[in-house]
């Protein structure tokens, strides 16, 4: 096979020597070539080796495989192909595999009109690498192609490795695929997988599954790499110039605060912009609009923000045209801006892996960087929501397969035979489809005759290994994991390495653990104060429902104006609204039974503020609690305090007809026809309510559909406005 016209020009010497000469090309004139970089190009070139590369983001992992493309090119091999996770480390690699010459191509969402002349050049050797994402390995435009592609491969990368396995960080369903991939692979197709987060387990795990020799799931094994042909090269995962701290703030306005502080402190000293990473999409708003209000140069970034403003963002923190970006994990993997001079986890990671990955960015190019994790109260409930999240039950499971049983479904038809939410469901069905016990269909899944049972086991041993994780970050938090201070503690730098089986943790001689120290911030009480009024007089909104789930027999299709809960308005939601301490204490006083009178007096006159700052179209009439088991009580004598300042009346218009609780419902199907069973009209009450609008109020919510069945039944004998109001939004 001839290789393409576009490919580097050759270059004399050993394979290392010309390795040497091509990174040049590729880094400029003062690179040198690694020890373990030429030793994984010589294993790729010239023994058509499987190699693992474990080493620290920035280390220069894709230099190996541009590098190890142009040698192999040069000898007349197929294309590469590379396996890789985002839209911006596809952008980056596309960028440096075209300056050494290479042409290189990417398939994804972003570029559907150029898929098909892409193909096209790829059929006639015109392409030298082609990067996609694992996704596309199922996808029906692509899957069929892949036998005849693999087999003609010069060259397997797979970016981002440790998303192989399930004990990793981030495990990605799609990844599995890519043992179909392997299966494909002309025996000499050499392979190169690479990570910058993967303990001994997680390593031996990718090992095994890049051996052609190993067969099955072996990540329960103990860690072991000698019975695997794969060459794995592992590299020590600190780095200088970091210097890690932990600081811990009781309320969220001192952790805004103190963020205002030290990005103020940092930028005029610097010059250099940084990173705060936030575990939720709604807190990297919050923080991005306060730092904004106090006249910083901050953007938040996450999946909210399209491809376009991600890039445009991207770029400009790279140019150190902002002074901070608040981000989720959405800017990680791939993203390469050597000078990064800070990161900040306003929230700690659920697990030491995760978090050096973020960690990881900053310090690669300068002489130090600062590292500083600011837990929040509420970063364990999100930890559970998301690891439980991406571990099947077997209750779920068998009750999908069951209802496949029956023929093709389609995803809505499936929400409403199995209480699964959406977002399960989908993961549910890659990892049966990955297995091979379902396929999609046209529209609709369907099982493919394979038998196929839940490995408990396994996953009851990943649930433990979570919990192990929870474990160590929360050591870390408390300070027993390497928070000490007067250089009396463990070494922060060394004990994240350890628990990474880095062989070269040492302790570091810079951190809080081993010097005391700690950012030199002070924050000034008004700075606290404008936090506090940002915090609690931000809109926390309750989006509205437009329409009804399919498959209910009661209501079907759209929402009629004037028949459901409008937008509405909460108190508390998230640690970034401020008012979370004190509801989380009314909530519980309510559950214990004794309503907390101090925190029902602040809550009351917090939600009387939220009505006078909310703008309508009429003012409303009446007050309507929502009745429930659980906080009943609580909605009603806060709609008779609200009714009493605002001198309206306050109707007891809807009853409790004694459904399970919401919380045992997992979608919105489910959802929706379990709260409009669980809720009637009283008609001698709802005979007192006036003509016009009403507040119904709530103690929590969460999917809505409790406050949209409440809004239908209000206006089952006629239209009004309903207006939702409750004390706390979230899980």
């Amino acid at each position: 096979m001839s290789s393409s016209t576009s490919a580097a020009p050759s270059v004399d010497g050993t394979t290392r020597e010309r390795a040497g000469q091509l990174l040049r090309r590729l880094a400029g004139d003062d690179a040198r070539l690694r020890d373990d970089q030429g030793e994984a190009i010589t294993a790729l070139v010239d023994d058509r080796a499987r190699v693992l590369l474990v080493q620290r983001t920035g280390w220069g992992k894709s230099a190996v495989y541009w590098i190890a493309t142009a040698l192999r090119r040069q000898q007349g091999s197929g294309p590469t192909l590379v396996v890789s996770p985002l839209l911006a480390l596809m952008r980056d690699q596309v960028a440096a595999a075209r300056r050494l010459g290479l042409a290189a191509e990417t398939i994804n969402s972003t570029n559907l009109d150029a898929w098909q002349d892409i193909l096209a050049r790829l059929d006639d050797d015109a392409i030298d690498v082609l990067l996609i994402s694992p996704e596309r390995l199922n996808a029906a435009s692509f899957r069929d192609r892949l036998p005849a592609l693999a087999a003609r491969l010069g060259l397997l990368v797979v970016d981002e490795a440790h998303c192989i396995s399930d004990w990793g960080h981030d495990f990605r369903p799609d990844y599995r695929r890519i043992a179909d991939l392997l299966a494909d692979l002309a025996d000499d197709t050499p392979v190169l997988a690479c990570t910058a987060t993967a303990n001994a387990r997680v390593t031996t795990d990718v090992a095994r599954q890049l051996d052609p020799g190993a067969a099955g799931r072996t990540g329960d094994a103990d860690p072991d790499l000698d019975d695997t042909d794969v060459v794995t090269l592992r590299g020590k995962l600190g780095r200088d110039s970091l210097q890690l701290a932990v600081v811990r703030l009781d309320r969220g306005e001192q952790r805004l605060a103190w963020l205002d502080a030290f990005v103020r402190r940092h930028r005029p000293v610097h010059g250099r912009a940084g990173i705060v990473y936030t575990l939720t999409v709604a807190d990297s708003e919050r923080v991005a609009s306060f730092l904004a209000g106090r006249g910083l140069e901050a953007v938040a970034y996450n999946s909210n923000v399209d491809p376009a403003g991600r890039q445009a963002i991207e770029d400009r923190l790279l140019a150190n045209d902002v002074d901070v970006v608040v981000s989720t994990s959405a800017l990680g993997m791939g993203y390469d801006k050597p000078d990064l001079a800070f990161v900040v986890h306003l929230g700690a990671p659920s697990s030491p892996v995760s978090w050096y990955q973020q960690v990881g960015r900053a310090g690669r190019a300068i002489a130090t960087a600062e590292v500083v994790l600011l837990p929040t109260g509420k970063d364990e409930a999100i930890w559970q929501h998301f690891d439980v999240a991406g571990l099947p039950r077997e209750s779920e499971v068998s009750a999908l397969l069951e209802a496949l049983d029956g023929g093709s479904l389609s995803v809505p038809k499936l929400e409403r035979a199995v209480n699964v939410r959406r977002s399960r469901l989908q993961l549910l069905l890659k990892v049966l489809d990955v297995d091979g016990a379902v396929e999609k269909v046209g529209s609709g899944w369907q099982r493919t005759g394979v038998d196929w049972e839940l490995d408990t086991g396994h996953y009851q041993r990943l649930a433990d290994l979570r919990r192990r994780e929870h474990a160590i970050m929360r050591s870390f938090v408390d300070g027993d994991g390497g928070g000490g201070v007067d250089g009396g503690g463990r070494c922060l730098m060394q004990t994240l390495g350890e628990v990474l089986d880095d062989p070269d943790a040492q302790p570091c001689g810079r951190c809080q653990g081993c010097t005391g120290w700690e950012p030199d911030v002070e924050m000034d009480d008004q700075a606290i104060a404008d936090a506090r009024e940002h915090l609690r007089t931000r809109a926390v909104v309750v989006g509205q429902r437009r329409m009804w789930p399919s498959g209910l027999d009661e209501v079907k299709g759209r929402i009629d104006a004037g028949r459901g809960a409008l937008q509405g308005r909460a108190l508390a939601g998230g640690d970034g609204s401020g008012w979370d301490d004190v509801v989380d204490r009314l909530l519980a006083s309510s559950v214990a039974g004794h309503l907390d009178e101090a925190a029902l007096d602040e809550v009351v006159d917090g939600l009387t503020k939220v009505l006078s700052r909310w703008s309508w179209s009429r003012r409303p009439v009446a007050f309507v609690p929502v009745p429930s088991g659980r906080h009943g009580a609580l909605a009603a004598t806060v709609a008779q305090r609200l009714a009493e300042l605002g001198r309206l009346p306050m109707v007891d218009a809807l009853v409790d007809t004694g459904a399970p609780p919401q919380s045992t419902m997992a979608n919105s199907p489910h959802k929706a026809a379990n709260a409009l069973r669980g809720l009637a009209v009283d008609p001698d009450a709802a005979a007192d309510l006036p003509d016009g609008p009403v507040v119904l109020v709530d103690a929590v919510t969460d999917s809505g559909w409790t406050l949209v069945a409440s809004a239908h039944r209000l206006t089952e004998a006629g239209e009004r406005d309903v207006l939702p109001l409750v004390l706390s939004a979230g899980p």
